[in-house]
This record gives C-alpha cells, sequence and structure tokens, in this order.
C-alpha cells in the first residue's frame, strides 16, 4: 500500500504530532555542521553525541524485568460547542480505563495511550477549532493522570492535541511521558508530517519539528530533536511518524530501547514491525478503538495495537477492534547486559544522503500558519522542490 493510499482519517490522526522533551537542558558546546547541502546550519547548540563503542548512556535500572500495557481505547472529538465538559468526559473515561488495567490486582508498570484519547480529532477542525480544545502541559488534564499515576506507581504515556505559550497559534500534538511520580518526563514533538499527497487540495496545519527547524534549534538545540528519555525501567523514545525508518534507526543509535508508538486511524503493521527488527529494539503502537459517536465509520481502521520484540515478532496483539489492553513483559536487564547501537555502514551511502533534496524543504511554517485544511493546501501547492 503506497502512502497515497492511506485514508484521509489515517493521515489526519498521524499528523497531529508535536512534542518536547522535559529535559530541554540539552548539551550546549558548539559543533561545526557541514551545511553546504543547506540541510544543517550549525549552531551553538548543536552537540549531539553518540557513543564511539555502540554502547549508549542510561541510568540504573529498578527492575530486570516489567510489563507494558498498551490502552486501546477510543477516540471521540471534543464536542465544540461544549468544551470544557465534552474533554472532561474523555479524560474521565481514560482514567477508567486506567482503573480497569488494575481491576484485578496487578497491573502495568507503564500504560501507553494512542495519539489523541483527550480531545481525539474532528472532521473539518480549523486552526481555532483545535486551538480551542488543546490541553496545556502541564494543566488540568496532565494534573489528574499524575495522580493515577502515583496512585498506580506506573509510567503513563499518551498523546494530545496542545497549546504552547512559547509557540503561540501553533497547533501541537505533544506525546507525553509521565513518570510514577506523576511528573512529566518528557513532551515529545512530532518530528514531521507528510506533504504532497493529497493532490494540492489539502495539507495538514498541525506544526512538527521540521515545519519550524531552525527556530526549534534555536530554542531547544538540535539533541531535542530526537529526544531519548532514560529511565529506571529503559531508555523510552516516542513517535507518531509512520513510514520513515531512519528516524527510529537514529533513535536506536541514541539509545532508545523501547520506541512507543502512537496511531489514530490506521497504520502499517510491517511498518512497526521493522522498527524492532532492523535496530533490535521494543517497539509497541497504541491505535484507536471502535469509537461510536465518530464522525467518521466508527470501525475506521480501527485496533491493531501490538507490541514487537527485538527480532520484529509480534509479542502480543490486539484480538478485536474494541476497546483492549495488550500487554508484555520486557527483560529489560538481559536485553541491555547485550545489546548494543544497530550495526551500519554508513560510508556506503553517506554520499547519497548527503546529496538527498527533500522534496519539501523544512521551516515552512516559520513565516505563515495555515487556518485549516484547505488554506494548508493552497499554501503549500507550489512548495515542492520536485519536478
Amino acid at each position: 500500500m503506497s502512502e497515497k493510499s492511506l485514508s484521509r482519517r489515517t493521515l489526519l490522526g498521524a499528523a497531529g504530532g508535536v512534542g518536547l522533551t522535559a529535559a530541554l537542558g540539552v548539551s550546549t558546546p558548539a559543533l561545526a555542521q557541514a551545511s553546504a547541502s543547506g540541510k544543517v546550519p550549525a549552531h551553538p547548540k548543536a552537540n549531539v553525541t553518540i557513543n564511539p563503542d555502540g554502547t549508549y548512556p542510561v541510568v540504573p535500572l529498578a527492575k530486570q524485568s516489567w510489563t507494558l500495557g498498551v490502552a486501546q481505547s477510543r477516540s471521540l472529538p471534543v464536542d465544540l460547542k461544549r468544551v470544557t465538559a465534552s474533554r472532561r468526559d474523555n479524560l474521565n473515561h481514560m482514567i477508567d480505563l486506567i482503573d480497569a488495567a488494575f481491576a484485578f490486582g496487578g497491573g502495568p508498570d507503564l500504560l501507553f495511550f494512542h495519539e489523541f484519547p483527550i480531545t481525539g480529532f474532528g472532521a473539518g477542525w480549523s486552526r481555532a477549532d483545535v486551538l480551542k480544545i488543546a490541553i496545556e502541559i502541564p494543566g488540568e488534564e496532565t494534573e489528574a493522570l499524575a495522580k493515577k499515576a502515583r496512585q498506580y506507581g506506573i509510567y503513563l504515556v499518551f498523546g494530545s492535541y496542545a497549546k504552547d505559550p512559547a509557540w503561540p497559534g501553533h497547533v501541537l500534538s505533544i506525546t507525553t511521558i509521565m513518570g510514577p511520580d506523576g511528573k512529566i518526563l518528557a513532551r515529545d514533538w512530532k518530528a514531521r508530517n507528510i506533504k504532497g499527497v493529497f493532490g494540492g487540495e489539502i495539507e495538514l496545519f498541525t506544526t512538527t519539528i521540521y515545519d519550524v527547524l531552525d527556530r526549534f534549534v534555536e530554542m531547544y538545540g538540535r539533541d531535542a530533536i530526537l529526544p531519548v528519555v532514560k529511565t529506571p525501567i529503559g531508555n523510552l523514545a516516542t513517535s507518531s511518524v509512520q513510514r520513515e525508518p531512519e528516524l527510529f534507526r537514529a533513535l536506536a543509535m541514541k539509545g532508545a530501547e523501547v520506541i512507543l508508538r502512537t496511531a489514530t486511524g490506521g497504520f502499517v503493521p510491517s511498518d512497526i514491525a521493522v522498527t524492532s527488527l532492523y535496530n533490535s529494539v521494543y517497539t509497541a503502537v497504541c491505535n484507536n478503538a471502535v469509537s461510536p459517536g465518530s464522525p467518521f465509520f466508527e470501525d475506521s481502521n480501527a485496533g491493531g495495537s501490538a507490541i514487537y520484540g527485538p527480532d520484529g515478532e509480534a509479542m502480543a496483539m490486539a484480538k478485536s477492534p474494541n476497546e483492549t489492553l495488550v500487554s508484555a513483559r520486557i527483560p529489560i536487564g538481559t536485553f541491555r547486559a547485550r545489546h548494543r547501537q544497530p550495526t551500519i555502514h554508513p560510508q556506503l551511502y553517506d554520499d547519497v544522503m548527503n546529496q538527498y533534496n527533500p522534496r519539501f524543504a523544512p521551516n515552512l511554517f516559520s513565516d505563515y500558519l495555515p487556518t485549516d485544511l484547505k488554506d494548508a493546501g493552497r499554501y503549500l501547492r507550489d512548495k515542492g522542490r520536485w519536478k
């Protein structure tokens, strides 16, 4: 299936994410970057350090094995006529599912939700609409979830449309990692959206790192582009990007051991499986469940949430498109003892990668923010650099 064959709902759902690690104290020594290709400008905060011996930075493990739970849950769009109450309904349902994960005693050590459990996403929403329903991180919703994290002593990972005063007017969809003490460990930006797949009629208007790359680096440093969060249960990374294996290779090279990939409205299972296979890491995907009351067909591309092991084989997979908990044990201690960075041979293809000219340049939302999908289509229609 080509990228163009993705459903409109799939693309809208996959588009939402943007986020920022809580550990924004990134390294700041200057690192000269070759910029002849125009891809990576030199910057005082450019330092990204990869261990030269195949190892990667970690913190000591609190346990040798832990349970990863994937909460495949509904996705209902907030009612624009009753935003506060409707958003609270979605939040309360999410909280009920956290309780349900512990209904029979021991539950997961990390509970992972999909891209939009709190806000959902609506057909035809404009930028003004999304900013109206978006949450703040931290904010009322994250405080409520933090109580649950503390109650059960678990990590929580979830996506949401969000707004940030540092980025006024920008529509953000942040994947949050919350620790067992309720503290926010990461707010991860989506790295990029796809462009040029709707025939120029519409485009996605959420802001990703790539859309404001220079300003993002100026504010946070290049190390924050592909964040890996070191925790006592392992090195975690999140993403709502589909079909760009280079991103996950880079995360694995930086030390990601468990990659948590959000989806809404579908994904390609093989794309998730090969993330594990090619990088010898654990990968989980959380998609939405059947969603009665959705503005789309309620079962559109629902289900399929899964956990894959370092061999690319499924460890656990949702057996239906309904709301369900998918879980598997992660033997992080024995895994870490033998795991190293992916084995690659960049000297074979560095010259190709360095000459590659992306179809769309970065920073296209630095000077203009489209008002809706159609305006984004109009704005980006002549921005492609390929014939």
